[in-house]
């Protein structure tokens, strides 16, 4: 991964708090998975995490794509930082979301809902290889079958629609839960 110069790239606490109120902001969200030898999800993997309001959620992983940050560093960065650097994540040769989503801070927009802003998140399916350590705000890291990862008992642990985008990633590999 090529490293990125971030000065000037990140924005003051104002800064952002003005860009999100005025702009769309760019992220990626990854589903990390484990695959068997045929390609198959045996395994989803779910980030515990603290919200800003002190609950806690289950989560995929999500973050900004930083100014002059090609998308395929931005995944690998926050994979990283969330799954630790032993993760050894696999991105395809060309990074193609499987789909596109659109956060709005009403959540009746579109189903997905972040109320800090409108947010355009290009979502992957990452399959990850390596031994994972969650860290930064990752509180712990689960490894589910796509059953459970899909199941009412896991998407209530989940908010702003990451319970759904889960089951459409999974949809997206061929497990129609």
């Amino acid at each position: 991964m090529e490293l990125l110069e971030n000065s000037g790239a990140w924005l003051s606490p104002t800064e952002l708090d003005n860009a999100r109120a005025n702009l769309p902001i760019v992220y990626v969200d990854a589903i990390p998975v484990r695959v068997d030898a045929n390609g198959s999800v045996t395994e989803v993997g779910l980030l515990l995490r603290v919200l800003p309001d002190g609950s806690i959620s289950r989560a995929v992983v999500s973050g900004r794509v930083l100014y002059r940050e090609r998308v395929r560093d931005a995944i690998m960065r926050h994979l990283e930082k969330d799954l630790g650097p032993m993760a050894f994540p696999k991105l395809p040769a060309s990074p193609q979301p499987f789909t596109v989503v659109e956060y709005f801070p009403d959540e009746r927009v579109s189903g997905f809902h972040d109320p800090r802003q409108h947010a355009i998140s290009l979502a992957y399916i990452v399959p990850i290889e390596g031994d994972c350590v969650p860290s930064q705000d990752a509180l712990d890291l689960i490894w589910v079958t796509p059953d459970a990862a899909t199941s009412p008992e896991f998407e209530l642990e989940m908010v702003g629609g990451q319970g759904r985008l889960v089951r459409m990633a999974l949809a997206h590999c061929g497990l129609l839960p």
